[in-house]
This record gives C-alpha cells, structure tokens and sequence, in this order.
C-alpha cells in the first residue's frame, strides 16, 4: 500500500485568503516584507483605517495549515493585548 502524505501547503496568496475568511468581516491584508517575514494588517473595511499593522511575522512563500493557525493566533493575540482590561474600561 502506498503512504499518502496529509500535510497540506498553501501558496501565501492561499494562505492569505484563509486568513482573510478567518478575520472577516474585519479586512485583513498581508505582503512578505523580506524572505521568510510578512506584514499584517487589519483594517475598517467601510473607512480602509488600520486597526493594527503588525510587521515581522515570520513566513514562507509556502505554508502549512499549522503555520497559518500560528500566524492567526498571533494576530489575535496582539488585538487581545490592546483592548484593556475589564476594570479599566468602568
């Protein structure tokens, strides 16, 4: 029997649209700034301001589902760490 491998890779424009599905209806947009880094940004899709812009994210032209969670969750991870604490916003 032949062993069929399960890891899937995507393009980065393919990896790009997930992330986009994932952060709809916030727009999310992403360029490779060097090699193996990308920038983030998510923005108001009715103005085009940017909510947050995160530089640095390393990357590849071809990534697994399992690197594109990790890029997903430190994109959340930076919005959690701006939106203040409960006892902050009474």
């Amino acid at each position: 029997m032949k062993k069929v491998c399960t890891i899937d890779k995507f393009s980065f424009p393919n990896a790009c649209q997930l992330m986009r599905w994932h952060f709809h209806p916030i727009g999310f947009e992403a360029t490779m700034d060097a090699p193996k880094s990308m920038v983030a940004r998510l923005f108001d899709r009715a103005t085009g301001q940017t909510m947050l812009a995160i530089a640095g994210i390393p990357c590849t032209p071809s990534m697994s589902s399992a690197e594109v969670a990790r890029i997903i969750q430190a994109v959340e991870d930076e919005i959690e760490s701006f939106q203040p604490p409960m006892a902050w916003q009474a």
